[in-house]
């Protein structure tokens, strides 16, 4: 039974047979991509507050030192980012932020919204005003919350990390696998383009990993939504001192992604936290944002690879790099896209002719995008 499940009517059984299946998968078993697939694009980290403490995370501040970017930062970051060719603005918090945190409370009544969310909506305006597209990875959701921003996002994301219970999780302030699945069916409910994954070495085992690799396919199979699963080592930093996944253990899990995940589904490893260039044959077929303007805010001891460093493990790979938009192509249609997104993507300006230009470069009928 998945923790949680039961509160939010998570449904999942898993087939112990199939669950057998990806515990015997090598890379041996699974056929390298074709294609790889990169987007730019700019990080925008709202705040740093969360209502979790897991202790493996060095996103979030504690109460007292956790700030809201305000629009004009907002605004200048998106501005930047596009102007350097950037398509997608990556919005990120912490879960629920304005839970616990007064200051970031009274800040965001001050600006004249009542909940993080409200204030996520006006952000994704500026993001679509200044030429980008917005994908916001704001942690748990109810469909309330993610109903008010769904529309001006061309794609969404959390992720599940795991549906075991680890201790990596505990503590007053647990997170619970039943919420994170509960809020990657809202975004099929809702339509919404999905990114997730599952997070390596933070006390889950094989059969967990597994599991948790079958729980998402699931959740596509009912809905179809889910365009992408990173498979994301926890790193090393100051406040998770257990260890990261020796490249054994990362192999094998990529390869069992792959083998659990229709091809529709794209298997990402980010370059900047697993050893991408020792994974090219297990399966991979995304390698992520690469950001020519910031870092990366949810690693920030770990900065992103530049767009040479995937250009060097493409060729590594002996395949081509391919941009892609942060919304994979076979979901740039009427039935997911809002009208908000369909409108930025027809936008008669460098901006709409970049994003065009874009998803037609990544029409190539011998990858999986």
């Amino acid at each position: 039974m998945i923790p949680g499940a039961d509160a939010y009517d998570i449904d999942i059984a898993f087939d112990p047979a199939e669950v057998e299946r990806l515990l015997s998968v090598t890379p041996d078993n699974v056929d390298a991509a074709a294609e790889f697939s990169y987007c730019r694009n700019v990080f925008v980290p709202l705040t740093t507050a969360c209502r979790y403490t897991c202790t493996y995370c060095t996103y979030y501040d504690p109460p007292g030192q956790a700030e809201l970017m305000s629009p004009e930062e907002i605004r200048e970051t998106c501005r930047r980012g596009a102007d350097a060719g950037c398509t997608e603005a990556l919005f990120t918090f912490g879960d629920d932020p304005d839970d616990r945190y007064t200051a970031v409370h009274e800040q965001l009544a001050e600006w004249g919204h009542e909940t993080i969310h409200d204030y996520l909506r006006e952000a994704c305006g500026i993001a679509l005003e200044e030429g980008l597209l917005p994908h916001a990875n704001p942690g748990d959701q109810t469909r309330a919350q993610m109903a008010t921003v769904a529309d001006l996002n061309a794609s969404m994301g959390v992720m599940l990390e795991t549906t075991a219970d680890v201790q990596a999780h505990g503590g007053p302030r647990a997170k619970s696998p039943g919420q994170r699945l509960a809020t990657i069916r809202t975004a099929g409910e809702l339509g919404v383009p999905f990114t997730t994954g599952i997070l390596v070495g933070i006390g889950e085992d094989w059969r967990d990993r597994a599991e948790s690799l079958l729980a998402i396919r699931e959740l596509d199979r009912r809905y179809g939504h889910v365009q992408e699963v990173i498979v994301q080592p926890v790193a090393e930093n100051e406040r998770w001192q257990d260890g990261s996944p020796d490249l054994s253990t990362m192999r094998r899990v990529t390869a069992m992604a792959r083998a659990a995940l229709p091809e529709s589904i794209s298997v990402q490893v980010p370059p900047n936290l697993a050893p991408a260039r020792e994974l090219v044959d297990c399966g991979i077929d995304d390698l992520g944002g690469v950001s020519p303007v910031t870092v990366d805010h949810i690693n920030p001891g770990y900065e992103w690879p530049a767009l040479a460093e995937l250009d060097a493990v493409a060729d590594h790979a002996g395949v081509p790099l391919v941009e892609r938009l942060p919304v994979y192509d076979r979901y740039a249609t009427d039935e997911w896209l809002s009208e908000r997104i369909r409108a930025a993507l027809d936008r008669d300006d460098a901006h709409g002719r970049r994003f065009r230009a874009v998803a037609r470069r990544g029409e190539n009928p011998a990858g999986r995008h």
